[in-house]
């Protein structure tokens, strides 16, 4: 019995190293495969830019294979070269979406999907639908409007909070197939749509999205990261697109 659980041990211990010996921001070979792109390299923000604008915020740093927006806690009067990020290029059809994120205490921040980059957006929410990621115990008493990561804002809250604790990396997956937007955090389902239908379509109408590119069936555009003035990081950002 002894000899069988150590061999069990030894076995399990082999697929541990095996699935976390991959470096950050690469795609394993089963990914390769399948399609999967990064979106961040780990090394510089190659293949993205400062929404409507051009280049990169200094405020958006790399730093040890993570994308960092680094904001003092106290910023005085001293401005800052802010600004949300978006990709170079567009998405248009299904895909799959995955990223990690970091969060300490007071950030606020979001992924964005079906961007559209246009002067009459001034800012990229105004375009495009927003999952939310932040402090959940800060925003959900503090703020007239609680939000809690995974949120579609503005329009569908999580189904369950399963954000890990500050400091903690937290996993994202988003896929929009058939056009169905499902968004699982850490393992677990927090929101499934039907953008086509009437319920998806009331939730737009009720919020006063009604007029935003993607409520009128524009599931097309760029992916962005927010930058609302508190820290967060983020790593092996992802996209299959098929």
């Amino acid at each position: 019995m002894t000899r069988n659980l150590l061999a069990l041990s030894a076995l399990f211990l082999s697929i541990c190293i095996t699935v976390y010996a991959q470096p950050m921001n690469t795609l394993s070979a089963q990914e390769k495969k399948e399609g999967w792109k990064l979106l961040f390299n780990g090394q510089n923000l190659t293949g993205w830019h400062k929404y409507n604008g051009k280049g990169t915020p200094a405020s958006w740093k790399v730093e040890q294979g993570t994308l960092h927006l680094d904001v003092p806690t106290e910023t005085g009067n001293t401005p800052r070269d802010a600004g949300d990020l978006v990709t170079n290029a567009s998405v248009s059809g299904d895909f799959e979406f995955k990223a990690e994120f970091k969060l300490k205490k007071y950030t606020n921040s979001g992924f964005f999907f079906f961007v559209q980059e246009e002067p009459k957006y001034k800012k990229i929410f105004d375009s495009s639908l927003e999952v939310q990621v932040g402090d959940d115990v800060l925003y959900g008493k503090t703020v007239p409007h609680p939000h809690y990561s995974g949120d579609l804002f503005g329009i569908a809250d999580v189904r369950i909070q399963e954000t890990k604790p500050l400091g903690s990396w937290n996993q994202l997956h988003v896929t929009m197939k058939n056009n169905v937007l499902r968004v699982v955090l850490n393992g677990y389902t927090v929101q499934e749509h039907n953008l086509n239908s009437a319920d998806w379509k009331q939730r737009v109408d009720a919020k006063k999205q009604k007029d935003i590119p993607f409520a009128k069936g524009k599931f097309s555009g760029k992916i962005g990261l927010q930058d609302w003035n508190t820290g967060v990081w983020f790593r092996n950002i992802k996209l299959k697109t098929t």
